[in-house]
C-alpha cells in the first residue's frame, strides 16, 4: 500500500483552491498528487516539467507539509529563480521558507552553518577562479614538482582535472587515462599538488567552488548530528533536471532522503548530454535500484513541437539500447515535414541557410524565433562569414566568434608577425605565452626587436640576436620561437594553410594541451582554420580576409548585442532548454557529428544520439538537417568527401522530405 501524508505537519493544511485536474493532464496530474516515497519522474522535452514542479510544491503544502520541509534543488540560478517565482505565484505569497536553489547555494547556506563541525570557520571565504589558480601555483610548489624539468599542466588546468575527479567519484589515475592521456605519467605529481592545495585552503579559510558540495558532502558523512538533522528537516525533495547530476550529488541526494525516502528526482535520460562535465546519466537509470518502492513516472504529452518533429523526435532516440522508453505525443496540429538537406559543400550549406533564414523572416518568422545549431563551434565558420556578408545579425550563444577565440588568435598572431614584423600586438601576444614573460619584459623585448630590425626578412635574425635578452625562464622558449620564425620564413611560399599547421608542430600544440582542459576541441578549432585558409593563395589575401569579415561585426553603425532581431547560432549543449519556431541543425557528418572522439565507444556514440535527440526537439515548427558533401577535415589537406550522419540513417525516409539544391541559387 502506498503510504499517506501522515507526516505530522506542524501547522494546518492551507487552501490555495487550485483545480488541479483542469489545470494539468492526467501525467502531471499522477506526478503531482503522487504518495509519498520515492518517485522518478521522466519528463519529455517540452512536456511541461516545471509547470508539474512548481504544481507539486502547491500539493504538497495542501497537504499541510510546512513549506520549510521542502527542499527544491535545480541546476542553474536562472532556473531556481523561475522556479521559485512560479512556486510564488501558485501560492499566491512569497516563497520565504522554501529551500530552493542551485545545489552550491544550498550546500553554501549548510556550510555557513556548520562549517566549524569540519574544521572550517562559518566566516570562511570561496575562492573565484582566479584565486583558485593562484593556490594551487604555490601547492605545486609545495609538492616540490619541478614544473622546469617536466612539462607539467597548467595550475588551472590541474584544477580542472582534480574537479573531474572529485565530481565524479572516480579516481585520478582513471580520470587521467580516460580524459588527459597526454599527462598519465604525472598523475602521481599531480595527486601532490592536490594534497598541498587541500592543506593552504584549510590553513587559509578558503573553498573553492567544487568544495560547496565536496565539504558538504564530507559534513553529512562525518558528522551523524549534522546528517540528522537535515534528514528530519527536509520531509519532501524534489530534483529537477536529474539527469544532470554527477556522483557527488547524487550521494548529497541519496543522504539527505535518508530517512523519509521521499525524494521525487525529475529529469530525462534521453536528454543527459552533459557527461564531459561530470554528469552520469545512469543515475536515472538506477535510481528504481537504490530506492525501494521507486514509483516510475512519465510525462510524454509534448506542447512544443508539431507530429511531424515529434516523429523524427521519437526515431532519432530509438536507436538508443539503455533508456527507459518513452514516446513523445504531440498536442499541436500537423504541419511541414523536416527538410533533410544535402549540399555540396560547407560554403553551400551557409548560404542555403543563410537564404532560407531571410525567406523565413519574410514569411513572419522573426530573427530571434530562429536558431542554428551545431555540435562543435567551428562547425559554424563558413555559417558566420556568410552572416555576416549578407549583414544577417546573429548571437552566439556558443561564445565568441570564431576568429576571435583566443587559441585562434594565438595562432594568427604567428602568421600576422611574419607577414608585418611591426605588429606590436601579434608579437606581445606571442611573447606572452612564453613562460617567465609578463607585460613588462614583453614591452622591453618589443623594444629590443625593433631596433635589431632593418628589413623584413631580419626577424628570426632579429629573435636570435636578442635572446639574452628574454627572462631565463623563457630560454628554452625563446630558442623555440625563434626557430620556429625561421622555419615560417623559409616555407612561406607554402600558402597560409601550411603555416597554420607547422606553428601547432613547433610548440603551440604542447602549449594547448598544458594550458586547456578541451584541448582536443581547440587543436580542431586550429585544424578547421588551416583547411579555411588553404583557399588562398598567400598568406596576407588570408589575413585581410579574416579582417574584413570580423570588423563587418562592429562597422555597421550599431551594436549587434542590442539589436531585438538577431538569429541565434548556438552549440547544441548552450541551447538545451530553449525552443525555436524554426531550427537548423548544420554539418550533420559523421565524424563532426556524431564526433570521431565519441564514437570510440558504445557510450560516446549514445551521448551523441541523445545530442542529436535534443537539437531536433528544440524545433517547433520547421526543422532543417543539414550536411555538405565535401569538407575540410583534421588531417587532410583539402576537401575530403563526407559519409552523412548515422543518425540520419535512423530516420525513416517517409518522415523527413529530402531537397535538391542541385539547381539552388543562393541570390535569386
Amino acid at each position: 500500500m502506498p503510504r499517506e501524508y501522515n507526516l505530522k505537519p506542524f501547522r494546518e493544511p492551507i487552501e490555495l483552491n487550485i483545480d488541479y485536474e483542469s489545470e494539468l493532464n492526467a501525467q502531471q496530474l499522477a506526478v503531482v498528487t503522487a504518495t509519498p516515497g520515492p518517485a522518478l519522474v521522466l519528463a519529455g522535452a517540452g512536456a511541461g516539467k516545471t509547470r508539474t514542479l512548481t504544481y507539486r510544491v502547491a500539493y504538497l503544502l495542501e497537504q499541510g507539509i510546512p513549506i520549510d520541509r521542502i527542499l527544491l534543488l535545480t541546476f542553474t540560478n536562472k532556473a531556481a529563480r523561475e522556479m521559485m517565482d512560479r512556486v510564488a505565484d501558485l501560492i499566491g505569497g512569497n516563497t520565504t521558507g522554501l529551500w530552493g536553489g542551485t545545489f552550491h547555494s544550498v550546500g553554501h547556506r549548510v556550510l555557513r552553518q556548520h562549517a566549524e563541525a569540519i574544521d572550517y570557520p562559518k566566516s570562511f571565504t570561496i575562492m573565484d577562479r582566479d584565486d583558485a589558480k593562484t593556490l594551487m601555483s604555490a601547492a605545486i610548489d609545495d609538492a616540490g614538482i619541478d614544473t622546469k624539468s617536466v612539462r607539467f599542466p597548467k595550475p588551472d588546468l590541474v584544477c580542472d582535472i582534480l574537479s573531474m575527479s572529485l565530481n565524479t567519484g572516480l579516481p585520478l589515475g582513471q580520470v587521467m587515462e580516460e580524459r588527459y592521456s597526454y599527462f598519465d605519467t604525472l598523475t602521481d605529481e599531480i595527486g601532490r599538488a592536490h594534497a598541498a592545495y587541500s592543506n593552504r585552503k584549510a590553513a587559509n579559510g578558503v573553498m573553492d567552488f567544487d568544495d560547496l558540495l565536496i565539504q558538504w558532502l564530507r559534513l553529512l558523512r562525518k558528522n551523524s548530528e549534522v546528517r540528522e538533522l537535515f534528514q528530519a528537516r527536509f520531509q519532501f525533495i524534489l530534483v529537477d533536471e536529474y539527469q544532470d547530476t554527477n556522483q557527488v550529488q547524487c550521494e548529497l541526494i541519496d543522504l539527505l532522503g535518508g530517512r523519509h525516502h521521499n525524494i521525487m528526482a525529475v529529469g530525462d535520460d534521453s536528454q543527459s548530454i552533459y557527461s564531459w562535465r561530470g554528469a552520469n546519466f545512469r543515475n536515472v537509470l538506477e535510481f528504481p535500484n537504490r530506492h525501494d518502492g521507486t514509483q516510475v513516472f512519465k510525462i510524454e504529452t509534448n506542447y512544443r513541437s508539431t507530429p511531424e518533429i515529434l516523429d523524427c523526435a521519437n526515431a532519432v532516440i530509438a536507436g538508443n539500447p539503455r533508456q527507459f522508453n518513452k514516446v513523445l505525443s504531440p498536442v499541436r496540429d500537423p504541419g511541414m515535414k523536416p527538410a533533410l538537406v544535402c549540399c555540396n559543400d560547407a560554403n553551400q550549406q551557409a548560404e542555403f541557410i543563410a537564404q532560407r533564414v531571410l525567406e523565413l523572416r519574410d514569411e513572419g518568422i522573426a530573427l530571434e524565433a530562429m536558431a542554428v545549431l551545431y555540435r562543435s563551434h567551428f562547425h559554424a565558420l563558413e555559417l558566420q562569414m556568410e552572416f555576416t556578408r549578407r549583414n544577417i545579425p546573429f548571437v552566439l550563444t556558443s561564445g565568441i566568434r570564431f576568429f576571435e577565440q583566443a587559441h585562434v588568435k594565438d595562432v594568427a598572431a604567428y602568421l600576422k608577425l611574419l607577414v608585418n614584423p611591426a605588429e606590436e600586438l601579434a608579437f606581445k601576444r606571442i611573447v606572452l605565452m612564453l613562460p617567465g614573460v609578463g607585460a613588462k619584459s614583453a614591452a622591453k623585448l618589443w623594444i629590443e626587436l625593433t631596433t635589431h630590425l632593418s628589413k623584413k626578412s631580419d626577424l628570426a635574425k632579429a629573435l636570435y640576436d636578442i635572446a639574452g635578452h628574454a627572462p631565463k625562464k623563457a630560454q628554452l622558449g625563446w630558442d623555440q620561437l625563434a626557430e620556429t620564425v625561421r622555419q615560417l620564413e623559409d616555407e612561406q611560399s607554402k600558402g597560409p594553410g601550411h603555416l597554420i599547421r607547422m606553428v601547432v608542430a613547433a610548440g603551440y600544440e604542447d602549449y594547448l594541451q598544458e594550458k586547456f582542459p578541451n584541448y582536443y576541441s581547440r587543436i580542431e578549432d586550429i585544424e578547421q582554420v588551416a583547411g579555411f585558409a588553404e583557399q588562398y593563395d598567400t598568406t596576407e589575401a588570408f589575413l585581410s580576409e579574416v579582417a574584413l569579415l570580423t570588423n563587418l561585426d562592429t562597422d555597421t553603425g550599431r551594436d549587434r548585442n542590442a539589436d531585438q532581431e538577431q538569429i541565434r547560432l548556438s552549440t547544441i549543449h548552450q541551447a538545451k532548454g530553449l525552443e525555436f519556431e524554426a531550427v537548423f541543425v548544420m554539418m550533420l557528418c559523421d565524424g563532426m557529428f556524431p564526433s570521431n572522439r565519441a564514437i570510440e565507444s558504445p557510450q560516446g556514440e549514445e551521448e551523441e544520439r541523445r545530442l542529436f535527440y535534443v537539437a531536433v526537439t528544440r524545433a517547433k515548427t520547421e526543422l532543417y538537417l543539414c550536411y555538405p558533401l565535401l569538407r575540410f577535415m583534421h588531417g587532410s589537406s583539402g576537401e575530403t568527401m563526407q559519409q552523412r550522419s548515422r543518425f540520419l540513417d535512423e530516420i525513416d525516409k517517409e518522415l523527413i522530405e529530402e531537397w535538391n539544391l542541385q539547381s539552388f541559387d543562393p541570390y535569386s
